[in-house]
């Protein structure tokens, strides 16, 4: 599947979550075996052999960064909002352009990993994926790397992680 096919299934939901922001929904995109397993396939690609595990960030981070670890051999390890993990947590807070956030993750969530892919399905301002990075070096692992599904380039998210490697598959300006 090409990147056009894939952009095809990405619908606009104009005014949300709060009016004035265009939110890019992969429901339908991941509703799509076709669409879900080309995503897959072209994320995990460029890291094969590369990572030791999957980061995969709140919520739809889960979604695309769980059959990525499987597709790349490698476990999953999660960044998840304030107060849902049960374990005791490392923690990250982060600016968005509507507010601030944090991330928190396991302290033993790496298991002594090294290499770390973080994946989420949207580069914006990288605020959040900054956050991870972050949540990742603290526990004394590397970031070999970022991937999203899409990229919305006018924000300025991939300077932001510079130097980190972002990879995208769909971009917006």
């Amino acid at each position: 599947m090409t990147t056009a096919e894939i952009k095809q299934l990405i619908r606009d939901i104009p005014d949300f979550p709060k009016p004035g922001i265009l939110f890019r929904d992969i429901t339908p995109l991941i509703g799509d075996a076709r669409g879900l397993a080309a995503v897959v396939d072209q994320i995990a690609e460029p890291w094969l052999g590369k990572v030791d595990m999957v980061l995969g960030i709140e919520s739809r981070g889960f979604i695309v960064g769980a059959p990525v670890a499987y597709r790349l051999g490698v476990g999953l390890t999660i960044a998840r909002k304030p107060g849902k993990l049960p374990f005791r947590t490392v923690d990250e807070s982060y600016d968005l352009e509507y507010g601030s956030a944090a991330l928190q993750i396991h302290e033993d969530g790496m298991m002594g990993k090294r290499r770390i892919l973080i994946v989420d399905d949207l580069l914006a301002t990288g605020g959040t994926a900054l956050a991870a990075v972050r949540l990742v070096h603290k526990l004394g692992s590397e970031v070999v790397g970022c991937a999203f599904v899409i990229e919305l380039k006018a924000l300025g998210g991939r300077e932001r992680l510079a130097p980190t490697s972002c990879s995208t598959l769909i971009d917006y300006e």
